[in-house]
């Protein structure tokens, strides 16, 4: 019998096991697409031939104040130090001078970024050119109130994006597990807005009653009928944003598309691309699962390689055994999503969410939720390993350790394993469903 070899991204390197190529039920890897060969030329040219919009320099003014949205670091995948002097050079052949322009790190609700983490994130020189800064959801000060969505947020956003004559958002496009994609919309909630409009639409993450858990509409694909999604869309329809440019990244990080124009159709010709590379159909679920987050940022921290326990949940049996690959350099951000496992059970739990919504207690309520599905191994530092048992999985510190406690939980002497090395991104898509 032959043994199959893997290298999965482990932090910024890799991790290398083999396993018995006939236990191998599915590598879940999508339909990966080459990096575009010429970045700055493709982005240019979206620019000038955007969708359902004018060429951007139709749009903006030489007088114009601008604001430009950027993800934060925990989305440093989306490459905006490629492309965000690109997109500045451009404004200024348009007329747009520096001075005009303010970067607005789109932090939500997450923490506030580093002087350090702008370059990262906008590039050195952008950083020396225009304005930076982060936004702050918990500066009321600084939020201007705009009125409720239909069902009811209300809705306060970042003076900046609201005083600005323009505003262009960027960001990127992947499966979300709890509003169906990223990019577009999230760029303005919960991106520049009030951690209490943050607070009241994530509520919509629940389902309808106490003791109901996470809403099951809240999930990878779905935009219609995704209550949480369609009250974004009209807090972002509050700010009406001007233009948009938005990317879709390939499995080795580089960047395979970009669509640029109005905010609405060009986000969804996004995530066309999204389900043509990331979704992929299974006809059966595996005994064991091995996923890997996809390397840094993406296990940048726990909170955020959730999101791979989550894909892995679609690939797994019932009480199955994932095993989780996340380095988690950052494991204590945000702080309060560890708090959120103090409570007895999933109705204490899930009620002092309803009571106080925070999005680090939805995710641990999911997480909760998927380890009481199956068991859970994550392969991480050791100095992880008190905050990964109080997050109810289990520390291993070696793919061998994993292996072994893998097998030994699964009572299997040959259990089918499905691999997925990008774990974060790709979405089993199990055929009865």
């Amino acid at each position: 019998m032959g043994l199959k070899k893997f290298s999965l991204r482990f932090g910024k390197g890799s991790v290398k096991f083999q396993i018995p190529e006939e236990d191998v039920l599915y590598e879940i890897v999508g339909n990966n697409r080459p990096a575009l060969s010429d970045l700055p030329g493709t982005y240019r040219h979206a620019l000038d031939h955007p969708i359902d919009a004018p060429p951007l320099q139709e749009i903006v003014k030489p007088k114009d104040t601008l604001a430009i949205t950027v993800s934060d670091i925990t989305r440093a995948w989306q490459r905006n130090s490629d492309t965000l002097g690109l997109l500045v050079d451009y404004l200024n052949r348009a007329g747009v001078p520096d001075q005009n322009i303010t970067v607005l790190i789109a932090v939500g609700a997450h923490r506030q970024n580093t002087a350090a983490e702008f370059a990262e994130i906008c590039g050195q020189e952008v950083c020396h050119r225009v304005r930076v800064v982060n936004h702050d959801a918990r500066d009321t000060a600084n939020m201007v109130y705009l009125g409720k969505t239909s069902r009811g947020t209300e809705v306060a956003l970042n003076r900046l994006v609201l005083e600005a004559d323009k505003v262009i958002l960027t960001g990127g496009v992947i499966y979300h597990y709890m509003v169906g994609y990223g990019g577009g919309r999230k760029s303005v909630l919960p991106g520049v807005a009030a951690l209490k409009t943050i607070q009241q639409n994530h509520l919509w993450g629940l389902g309808p009653t106490l003791g109901s858990g996470p809403s099951p509409l809240c999930a990878n694909k779905i935009t219609k009928g995704n209550p949480q999604h369609e009250d974004m869309m009209e807090i972002a329809a509050f700010l009406k944003p001007d233009f948009m440019v938005n990317v879709v990244p390939n499995f080795e990080g580089g960047i395979t598309g970009v669509f640029a124009g109005n905010w609405v159709s060009a986000w969804q010709e996004a995530t066309v691309l999204v389900d043509q590379i990331y979704g992929v159909m299974i006809q059966e679920k595996a005994d064991m699962v091995i996923a890997s987050a996809g390397g840094y940022p993406k296990d940048i921290n726990l909170y955020q390689s959730q999101k791979t326990l989550d894909n892995a949940r679609y690939a797994i049996k019932p009480g199955g055994v994932a095993v989780i690959l996340a380095e988690c350099p950052d494991i204590t951000e945000p702080r309060e999503f560890f708090e959120w496992f103090k409570y007895p059970n999933a109705f204490e739990h899930e009620k002092a969410l309803r009571e106080n919504f925070e999005l680090p207690g939805w995710v641990a309520l999911r997480q909760a939720e998927h380890c009481r599905d199956y068991q859970v191994l994550l392969l991480t530092r050791p100095e992880n390993a008190d905050y990964a048992r109080q997050a109810r999985v289990q520390p291993v510190f070696s793919m061998d350790e994993a292996l072994k406690l893998a097998y030994q939980k699964c009572g299997i002497a040959r259990p089918k394993i499905t691999v997925m090395p990008f774990g974060a991104n790709t979405y089993p898509i199990f055929a009865e469903n």
